[in-house]
Formats: C-alpha cells, structure tokens, sequence
C-alpha cells in the first residue's frame, strides 16, 4: 500500500481505492494510499449516465479512480465521485501509483537491508524522500543517476542514502535520450560510391544507426541515457565522415535535426 504523509485526502484529490463493499445505493473502497480510510461512492456518483443496476459498474476487489467530493475527519467521512474525471486523468492515476507501488517495494529493500521493516523505513526517510523529491520513486530515479553525494546534500541520512542508491543502481535504468542529425556526402573520386560507404561506416557504433534518407543525404540516430554524451557522439559521427570523404575528393555538411 502507498502510503501519503497527511491522514487524509484533499477535496478534489484524485485517490485510487479497492472496492470492498457494494450495496444498492452506493459502494465503499479502501483508500490505498491512506491506510485505514475508506471512500463512498453514492449510485448518482458512479456514471454519468443514469444507473439501474451499481454492479454494472463496480465490484468487489475492483481498483477504482476517483475525485474526492468532501472529507469529513471527525466523521471519518470521504465521499468520493467516479464519473468527475476524464479517462487519461484516470490512466494517469493508474500509471503513477504503480509507479509508486514499486518505489515502496525499493524502499522496503533498502529498509530490510538495514534490519528494520517498512513502518521504520517510512518514518526514517520515506516521507522525507515525498517531501524533498515529490514521491519516492523520484528520490530513487534521481540516485540511479546521481548515486549517494546528492542525496546527502539534500538532507538524506548518508545511511540511508548509501542503501538507497545501491538499490536504485541494480533496478533502475536511467532513461534513454536520442536525437538525430543529417550528412550530406558528395564524392568526385571515380570509387565515389565505396568512398561514401566506407565514410559512413565509420560513424556507426553501437549506439549510433545510420540511415539513408535518398542520397547524398544520411541521418545518423544516437540513443544514449546521456543527453551531453549522445551530442558529442553525433557530432564526432558526423565529423568522421565528412573528413573521410572531404580526404577523398569530396565534400559534406552537418545538420542537426530540431526536435
């Protein structure tokens, strides 16, 4: 279960519950990211169409998405509403709580690394990961990448932030950037042909692909998790062909492609 530091949600929040309960006026869910609390969901709040049968609808053990309508602390009330938001907020909410459903697993690593169980590694560092980075799963991106020295800077207990980082290592790839550049190669050689072919093979690697668009013009694609790196790569690409053919009676020119 995600867990969030506040008890209760905000009106307008989009929460993600388990239905448990369904009657013929509404059902109940328990919130997943607020352990102990649970939502109702009243018929008229299900669909925006008219209803005549709830089960239509929902059902027991069914993940829902919904927008908070009014909390009620001192009842213990949050009356929820399914039909007040759009599909892509609610596949976005989908998205970014499994995201963190895999962030709390981490953290349960690092914390049984450590001896101490999630409640522990929550109150330690879990909330403060949420406060400092937005969610846990952020805080874990940013040390796949960054390693320990960042988040010790940021306040992280170096401990923690140690554990962290040598899990993040091992389960997080670091996303991947690519960008794109044209060649134009013109050779006056009488072996033209062989000369722009070997030029271009030149520039291939193994994360760059060369591709002919219609000649004398060639795309190179470089995927690297490093934007600075991928960059020097196109340009040393693109560099070693054009000084081949330019060796060879010819010439070339470098376009970097906008994205």
């Amino acid at each position: 279960m995600v867990r969030r530091q506040k008890q209760w949600p905000d009106e307008g929040e989009l929460i993600v519950g388990t239905v448990h309960k369904v009657l013929n006026y509404g059902a109940f869910a328990t919130l997943e990211e607020y352990p102990g609390k649970e939502a109702f969901i009243h018929i008229s709040e299900v669909s925006s169409g008219w209803v005549k049968n709830i089960r239509d609808y929902v059902r027991e053990n069914q993940k829902i998405v919904a927008r908070v309508l009014r909390v009620n602390p001192r009842k213990g009330h949050v009356d929820v509403s399914m039909k007040r938001i759009r599909e892509d907020q609610r596949t976005k909410k989908i998205q970014s709580w499994k995201i963190e459903q895999k962030a709390e697993k981490f953290l349960e690593l690092v914390g049984k690394g450590m001896d101490k169980d999630l409640d522990t590694a929550y109150e330690e560092v879990g909330y403060q990961l949420m406060e400092q980075y937005g969610d846990i799963y952020g805080a874990f991106e940013t040390a796949a990448e960054e390693g320990e020295k960042l988040l010790i800077e940021d306040g992280i207990d170096p401990e923690w932030a140690k554990s962290i980082a040598e899990i993040a290592k091992k389960n997080i790839t670091p996303p991947e950037v690519q960008i794109s550049g044209y060649v134009d190669l013109k050779s006056y050689a009488p072996e033209g042909v062989y000369i722009i072919k070997k030029a271009l093979r030149s520039a291939e690697a193994d994360n760059v692909v060369v591709q002919c668009v219609g000649a004398p013009r060639y795309r190179l694609i470089v995927t690297s998790s490093d934007y600075i790196q991928a960059e020097k790569n196109l340009k040393d690409a693109a560099q070693s062909c054009i000084e081949l053919v330019e060796a060879n009676e010819g010439e070339g020119t470098f376009y970097r492609e906008l994205e």
